[in-house]
């Protein structure tokens, strides 16, 4: 019923023109924002520990405008699976393009770390409208069915999906075939993850990223879809180089790449706070000098 229900939805999203789904949408989210408001304590109280100097009125504008992003995004990407390849061009702008071409050049493959910023499947999409070969890792869906037309969706749009619990396999392979790969950065990854700051605060950070890069050779950078303003749905696709002081293949040099994709999406962050998933919650998991038990353990943490 769940599947039959979110179909119905994809296909009115579908039958009227976009800009007229994404006017609908954003209203919803405004809605939702004024009355049923998921997860609102959620919201603003991270609001309040990212940016503990803002005027709160402030605050609210940006939580109500995260909903209404939300929404409106989740119905571009209920459109995109059915998206022609001109379409997505004409939608977006990458740039960066250069770092793809020059790991291509050299063989390597590229490790490009998002967020929850923006619309990234989006951003993938048009990543591979532009012939570069793409793969992301990406959670299985509790729905079986609605995890079926998800991973079918994305491959007819040209990417190939690694679930999640597969990936330290697969991200490497696919590393090592030159492809580019997209991957999620800034979910809390709980014991397993590598403490760095994140709005002044310590975060728990998914080592995976910054291991699997180092061992295939990879180059690694930063990947974000920023919505521009207008009526139409049309997006600035970024991808920036990370750039890590030190070197080296250790447990610095895991901290150090992870720290700076870190610190990049903490500035795109600040740049467009209104377009950031603010709903989950970035620092469950407390460093291990403030918990009551349990110890970091060094198995890698894909996320």
């Amino acid at each position: 019923m769940e599947y039959v229900a979110l179909r119905a939805v994809i296909a009115l999203c579908r039958a009227v023109p976009a800009v007229v789904a994404d006017r609908v949408a954003a209203a919803l989210g405004w809605v939702v924002a004024r009355v049923w408001r998921p997860r609102w304590d959620v919201v603003t109280g991270q609001l309040r520990m990212a940016f503990p100097g803002a005027d709160e009125g402030w605050r609210r504008w940006v939580a109500r405008r995260s909903y209404v992003h939300f929404c409106a995004e989740a119905v571009a990407m209920f459109r995109l699976a059915g998206a022609r390849r001109a379409g997505i061009l004409e939608r977006t702008r990458l740039n960066g393009e250069e770092v793809l071409k020059e790991a291509a050049r050299e063989g390597r493959g590229v490790m490009l770390v998002s967020g929850h910023l923006g619309n990234w499947e989006v951003g993938t999409a048009g990543v591979v409208a532009r012939g570069f070969p793409m793969d992301i890792v990406a959670a299985r869906q509790r729905n079986v069915l609605f995890d079926r037309y998800l991973t079918r969706s994305r491959e007819r749009l040209g990417m190939r999906v690694i679930p999640r619990d597969e990936a330290q396999r697969g991200v490497l392979a696919s590393l090592k075939e030159g492809r580019v790969i997209g991957i999620m950065g800034d979910q809390d990854a709980r014991r397993a993850g590598v403490f760095v700051d994140y709005f002044g605060r310590p975060a728990s950070t998914a080592r995976g990223p910054a291991v699997l890069s180092m061992r295939a050779g990879a180059t690694v950078a930063t990947f974000y879809t920023i919505r521009r303003a207008g009526w139409k749905p049309r997006y600035d696709i970024y991808i920036e180089p990370v750039q890590a002081a030190g070197g080296g293949r250790g447990r610095a040099a895991v901290a150090a790449v992870t720290r700076a994709f870190t610190a990049r999406l903490e500035e795109r962050v600040r740049e467009h706070p209104e377009q950031y998933l603010w709903h989950h919650r970035r620092w469950k998991t407390p460093p291990p000098g403030r918990a009551e038990s349990g110890t970091t353990t060094d198995r890698v943490c894909v996320d």
